[in-house]
């Protein structure tokens, strides 16, 4: 797997230099993930820089720092298997204190195209590729993909109904691309279990009832976002949830396979990528 950009612990100090952490202790359950200045060092120590064209064996399971823009150009042509984007969203957001100013939708289409201008040159002929955005931003997006990759394949307040779920374009570089239905299959409970000659007919029985698996639809209502007492959360306010990039993981990419997250965020993509490589390295 390889990822780039620049890392981020999210770790905040007051005038004096004092921790965070240090100033306001956390509740019993909750389970934020936080680290100290020292720790971070220690996580950075371990990442690479890319000042030249590198060979792939020097960047895979790695976090490259740099700015992508930069970076990518020094990278190998042609050979990331999946590609999974969740970039910054166009909104007004001031984290701990760090603002980001919303832009014009002009501006940010012409920043989502310079990103994947940058980045396609990376992806095999029959990579996939899944951008996470807002419903504001993914009309922009949509756009941007349908000129710009070979397939679209579509996409799952106090003055107006609140958002309850944000949408995945789900594109690929060519009609030729991986999806393994079977590694996403819901399981179901089957109510009304029909029979063919007194055996089931699409579904089995098991100690604990009577179970279908189907075929998932793009609307997924069995993820949560991360929150406080989950042991994966951390202090990014739009981090992933781990269970989300197993189903793209898993559906989108072959054992073997090079995943590319151009915007590592918290890092969710790299932790689930890493675990299932590992599953599977056991199996």
């Amino acid at each position: 797997m390889v990822y780039y950009r620049l890392c981020r612990f999210f770790l905040f100090r007051d005038k004096r230099g004092n921790n965070e952490r240090e100033l306001f202790a956390k509740a019993e359950r909750n389970k934020t993930i936080d680290i100290t200045i020292e720790e971070g060092q220690d996580y950075l120590n371990r990442c690479v820089l890319v000042c030249r064209s590198t060979d792939i064996l020097v960047v895979l399971d790695k976090t490259i720092i740099g700015d992508m823009f930069s970076v990518a150009s020094l990278l190998l042509k042609n050979f990331v298997d999946l590609l999974i984007v969740d970039p910054s969203y166009n909104l007004d957001k001031d984290f701990r204190g760090s603002k980001h100013k919303k832009t014009s939708d002009n501006i940010y289409e012409q920043y989502t195209d310079s990103w994947i201008n940058t980045i396609q040159p990376l992806l095999k002929n029959n990579a996939t590729i899944y951008v996470c955005c807002d419903w504001q931003s993914s009309a922009l997006i949509g756009r941007v993909l349908s000129y710009n990759v070979a397939e679209r394949k579509g996409r799952g307040a106090l003055n107006n109904w609140k958002n309850g779920m944000e949408d995945i374009w789900f594109a690929t570089n060519s009609k030729v691309y991986a999806f393994n239905i079977d590694n996403v299959k819901t399981r179901r409970k089957v109510i009304a279990p029909y029979k063919v000659e007194g055996k089931p007919k699409d579904w089995e029985e098991t100690k604990d009832g009577n179970f279908r698996n189907t075929y998932p639809s793009n609307f997924w209502d069995d993820i949560s976002i991360p929150y406080w007492w989950m042991p994966e959360n951390t202090e990014r306010p739009t981090q992933k949830p781990k269970k989300l990039l197993a189903k793209l993981i898993l559906a989108s990419s072959n054992k073997g396979d090079v995943v590319l997250d151009p915007f590592l965020g918290a890092g969710t993509t790299f932790v689930t990528a890493k675990k299932i490589t590992t599953a599977l390295c056991r199996d």
